[in-house]
Order: C-alpha cells, then sequence, then structure tokens
C-alpha cells in the first residue's frame, strides 16, 4: 500500500516535467498548439500513461499555460502567452550555461531585506534566485554573471519585492579573491558532477547515432524528449560562470558539446516522427 502512494507523486512529478519538456521542444516547434489526443499517443510512446498526461494538461491548463483550442475537428491546447513567456525564460538559462560569460561584462548582484510578515515571499524569491543560477556569497546577497539581470527584475517584479529589493551590476575591482568567492557561492563540485554523469550516460548513444545509417522515428521522438528532458534540468544551477573562474577540468563544455551533438542527432527525425499526430485522427506509428 505504502509503495503505491509513493510511486504515484514520482509517477505524476515526471508526467509535468516531460510535458513541460514537450511543450518547450516539440510544441513550439508545431505552431505553439497541440491535439491532446495526439499528445497523448506521443507521451505514452515516451513512457507514460494516459491518465497522467491527461492529469498534467489539466494542471497546466489551470496554471494559466493551456487554453483548449480546436484546430481543424481536433480537440486540443494552444500556448498562453503566460506559458510563451516561462518557457522563453527557460530558455535564456539554459543557453546560458551553454554560452559561458564573458569575465569583462561583469557581475549581477542582488541584496534584500524582507519583513518577518513576508517571510513567504523571501523564500520564494530565495529559491527563484537559486533555480536562476544565482549564487549566494553573504547574508541576502546573491551574485550571477551581469546578463542575468533581467532575469532577477523578473523575479522580483512577479513578487511585487521591488522595493524591498537593491540590485548593482559591476566589476570585481578587490578584495576577496574571485575564484574564491565563486567557490563560495556555487556548488561547483555538484554541479560538475551532474554534468559529468549526463557524459557517462549519453556519450555511448551519440556515438551511436554518429554511426547508425538510418534512425527510426519513433526511436529518435523518444530519444530526443529524453535528452532535453535530462539536459534541461542541469543548468539552473549554472548561469554560464567565465572559464577565468572555473576549475581547469570543468566538464560543462564537454556536456554542451554531448548535449548538441545529440541533439543534431536526433531533432529532425524526432520532429518528423511527431507531425502526423497534429490531425484530428492520429497515425499510429
Amino acid at each position: 500500500m505504502s509503495e503505491t502512494k509513493d510511486a504515484r507523486p514520482t509517477a505524476a512529478r515526471r508526467s509535468r516535467t516531460v510535458l513541460v519538456t514537450f511543450l518547450g521542444a516539440v510544441v513550439r516547434k508545431m505552431g505553439n498548439w497541440m491535439p491532446i489526443a495526439g499528445t497523448v499517443e506521443l507521451l505514452t510512446q515516451a513512457g507514460l500513461d494516459a491518465s497522467s498526461v491527461r492529469t498534467a494538461v489539466f494542471r497546466l491548463k489551470q496554471r494559466g499555460w493551456l487554453a483548449a483550442e480546436t484546430r481543424g475537428g481536433a480537440r486540443g491546447y494552444a500556448l498562453t502567452p503566460a506559458a510563451l513567456e516561462a518557457l522563453a525564460a527557460g530558455d535564456e538559462v539554459i543557453w546560458h550555461a551553454r554560452q559561458p560569460a564573458d569575465l569583462a561584462d561583469g557581475w549581477c548582484l542582488v541584496n534584500f531585506s524582507v519583513p518577518e510578515s513576508a517571510r513567504a515571499k523571501r523564500h520564494r524569491l530565495t529559491a527563484h534566485l537559486t533555480s536562476l543560477g544565482f549564487g549566494n556569497i553573504g547574508a541576502a546577497v546573491w551574485i550571477a554573471p551581469a546578463r542575468m539581470l533581467p532575469a532577477a527584475g523578473r523575479a522580483i517584479g512577479e513578487l511585487d519585492l521591488t522595493d524591498q529589493c537593491a540590485v548593482f551590476t559591476g566589476d570585481h575591482v578587490g578584495g576577496q579573491d574571485l575564484a574564491a568567492m565563486v567557490r563560495k557561492g556555487w556548488d561547483l563540485a555538484e554541479i560538475d558532477r551532474r554534468y559529468r554523469e549526463f557524459i557517462t550516460a549519453r556519450a555511448a548513444e551519440a556515438d551511436r547515432l554518429a554511426a547508425a545509417a538510418f534512425v527510426d522515428g519513433r526511436q529518435a521522438f523518444v530519444g530526443y524528449l529524453s535528452v532535453v528532458d535530462d539536459w534541461r534540468k542541469l543548468p539552473f544551477r549554472d548561469p554560464g560562470l567565465p572559464p577565468q573562474v572555473l576549475p581547469a577540468d570543468w566538464s560543462g563544455p564537454a556536456a554542451v558539446r554531448l548535449f548538441e551533438r545529440l541533439v543534431a542527432a536526433l531533432e529532425g527525425r524526432a520532429l518528423a516522427h511527431a507531425a502526423p499526430y497534429w490531425s484530428a485522427q492520429p497515425r499510429r506509428p
């Protein structure tokens, strides 16, 4: 009994995360709309069960990410402006991790003083800054490459904490060694470990794809969704720090190259496999 109860939240969370990956990696490329029947078919191919997919869709609709819309006789959902904005913000973070910041561009610092009466907002802001890749270098002092300024502004504005925060951009000009400050602000060992795990898990797959004369469409779709879903969870603690402040054996660039190899090998075939499902009667493989 307890095992069943414990498994359900895990399955539900996986369905939600895979569905968000599907929205970003597939649905946006198909015109920001998805047929519900075709979506269920495709995501069951990726190992989800139909009921959990429908539940995940319902919950995203409740969050304002999806709006019911019928096209060509097919019932489905369109991505809302809120969903497109959130997915674009996620793209920004993931892209930053793939493109290291220029040290000469400086840093963005956020300091906040949120009263105890707004403790929940304070915790949400801390969690949001962490998920954006900001590092904590002191009491209520968070830092990231300067290009994270717009993301910080959005996070603060969404929580209506503008009057409780001070945001700066500038250069490191002295005092504590910059590399030491970075080691204090970010768990570099943990971030590096996760990149290395991705490389270990996916390197052989990339080699097989490179050597294959033909890649089956269904396998390409499942592989593509899995690769993107695994990857998009990695950079949210890594804002793409300048190479000068990272260890010499930092594995981020190697992980990026591997991810881009996999996407290049899988994306086109995966989208071609998905395309026929954008109709009233999805075509089974």
